[in-house]
């Protein structure tokens, strides 16, 4: 091989460590923040009442009588999105043993939204599932209860005015 032919397979080589070094990994919690609406789902939804619920977020996937500790409700997402997968094959190149690797950007994945309700209300909202984003914990859970935060907020908004 040429030296002109070995520094593009280097630079290809460097290349391609770069690319796979920018894996994201599985666990995001250190360097992701909880998505604003999710966020603001735990605290804005209690006290909801079940009819309140019903209408913003619809009839739950599944229901579970937990005793004393009131029900919970539970709305199953799937969340299918196009991927963007990169792979890069694994080469050797004379002293770089191994180099290659992949990226995945705006993978699917499925948000378990549960809220416990305690005495006909919204006593508790939490998520389960493959439900981050690279950059969001729980974005994926964001459909579920998107409408019931502005319907919180919405009822809120005429609590306030009445009482004025």
């Amino acid at each position: 091989m040429t030296s002109l032919r070995i520094r593009k397979l280097a630079l290809v080589a460097a290349g391609i460590s770069i690319l796979s070094s920018c894996v994201i990994p599985d666990d995001t919690s250190r360097v992701a923040k909880e998505d604003a609406t999710t966020a603001a789902a735990r605290r804005e939804m209690v006290g909801l009442s079940e009819a309140d619920v019903r209408m913003c977020a619809g009839f739950p996937t599944a229901t579970a009588d937990v005793g004393p500790s009131g029900q919970i409700w539970t709305y199953q997402r799937s969340v299918q999105r196009g991927n963007l997968n990169i792979a890069v094959p694994t080469m050797a190149l004379g002293a770089i043993s191994a180099v290659g690797g992949s990226v995945n950007v705006a993978p699917g994945g499925y948000c378990n939204t549960q809220i416990r309700m305690l005495g006909g209300r919204v006593a508790e909202v939490t998520y389960a599932g493959d439900n981050n984003l690279p950059n969001s914990i729980d974005a994926l859970c964001v459909s579920t209860v998107d409408a019931c935060v502005a319907y919180a907020r919405q009822r809120n908004r005429k609590a306030t005015a009445v009482s004025r």
